[in-house]
């Protein structure tokens, strides 16, 4: 079996931080059931541009894989009806809501317990389900900015600058599937599920950490550094080469000894010359690093490179996106999946980093909106036919002139 098989979950989710973190549970073989709101087209993630045609985008399909979906309006008795049956049989509900909105619609613990006393009740918000901003909703750019990482990233002289990846929403996500994991086993052994109140805000700031902390208890006062150098390790930061930029870092005495015959300078591992230890050459960065970066011009990056992987010295290239997934690692590593889908055809896409075991993950497709139909509402929940026209009649599924109340054709997994 694969690690997760044996857990059902229900992901009240959408967009990217919530359908981030329940990724890497359903490719470790959870039953992620997401339920979409039919009155709105469901996933908004499903319409992101620019690659993407009707309901279906790239983006949609980079945090869906390996999903079922289902159509239902919980504002309708009767959809609450269909929820409540599935939460009977299932260990887990996963939400990505503002931080008032789980109590709201009712997909809390204590709304929930009477139905499945082991229910884990996992939402996901911007700013938590407490607090003066619980009723705020949460988004990346904001929560970089309002947790302090804009102020310490860019060079000291430009404005303050988003990193270049949501690292919020999919930080939030991983919080969120390891807090659910831990609810599930607590569930597990004790019989009594609970509540996992997890946020973007105490996400973003909890990635604070020894920065906070020496500003907590020392003072410390964090700032941006010039060329993306460490706070206090030196060297360790990007150097300018004469065709382009890569990374080296001084993370111990040893490398710095190496590096310094590297450059043609062992002298300067001397403590003679005033760089001998991490505090000297802290305190003389700005006699230091003049010097390297003047030294690291006269040679190209993959010469310099040579080099320090020789020397075994930390260091890399700064590469672009395309380079990095052409990378000879990300090759090794099995980092790039493919999927099969009906529009798109073949979807290369990023591998969870997950590892679990040694047995290979099989990938399938995003689902269409409300393909599982038939999975969820007939063999999961095991509605009859005049059971689900019923709730059909009543609005359960949604709008019934929309084509996507009708089941969908499941494809094969691709793997």
């Amino acid at each position: 079996m694969k690690p997760l098989e044996d857990i059902r979950i229900i992901a009240v989710e959408q967009y990217g931080a919530g359908p981030f973190g329940s990724l890497h549970l359903a490719d470790l073989g959870a039953e992620v059931i997401k339920i979409e709101e039919p009155r709105s087209g469901g996933d908004v993630g499903r319409y992101v541009p620019p690659y993407g045609e009707g309901e279906d985008s790239l983006f949609f399909e980079t945090f869906n894989r390996n999903k079922r979906s289902l159509s239902l309006d919980l504002s309708t008795d009767a959809g609450r009806r269909v929820f409540e049956d599935l939460v009977k049989v299932s260990d887990a509900v996963y939400s990505n809501l503002r931080g008032d909105v789980p109590k709201k619609i009712g997909i809390t613990y204590d709304d929930l317990k009477h139905l499945n006393p082991a229910i884990v009740c996992c939402s996901l918000t911007g700013f938590g389900m407490t607090g003066p901003r619980s009723k705020e909703p949460g988004y990346d750019y904001v929560l970089q900015g309002l947790a302090g990482w804009m102020d310490l990233t860019g060079e000291p002289d430009g404005p303050p600058t988003k990193s270049g990846l949501s690292l919020v929403d999919y930080s939030g996500g991983f919080v969120a599937a390891i807090s659910l994991l831990a609810g599930l086993h607590a569930a597990r052994r004790d019989g009594v599920g609970m509540d996992c109140d997890v946020s973007l805000y105490d996400t973003a700031i909890g990635l604070l950490t020894y920065p906070a902390t020496w500003h907590l208890n020392a003072g410390y006062e964090p700032a941006r550094t010039r060329h993306s150098a460490h706070p206090s390790l030196v060297p360790f930061q990007a150097f300018e080469a004469s065709d382009g930029w890569f990374i080296v870092g001084c993370a111990k005495e040893k490398f710095w000894r190496r590096l310094a015959a590297v450059v043609g300078h062992p002298e300067w591992a001397e403590p003679e010359a005033g760089f001998g230890t991490f505090a000297d050459r802290q305190r003389e960065k700005d006699t230091l690093l003049p010097l390297l970066e003047e030294i690291f011009k006269q040679r190209t990056v993959a010469e310099w490179l040579e080099d320090l992987y020789a020397a075994s010295i930390p260091c890399g290239p700064i590469n672009d996106v395309a380079q990095a997934l052409r990378e000879e690692h990300t090759e090794a590593r099995g980092l790039r999946v493919t999927t099969e889908h009906p529009r798109f055809g073949t979807v290369e896409q990023i591998a969870s980093p997950v590892r679990v075991g040694d047995e290979p993950v099989e990938y399938r497709r995003a689902p269409r909106r409300n393909e599982d139909f038939d999975l969820v509402i007939r063999e999961i929940v095991g509605y009859d036919d005049a059971t689900v026209e019923r709730l059909r009649a009543e609005g359960a599924f949604g709008d019934t002139s929309d084509p996507a109340t009708e089941p969908a054709e499941t494809e094969a997994a691709s793997r």
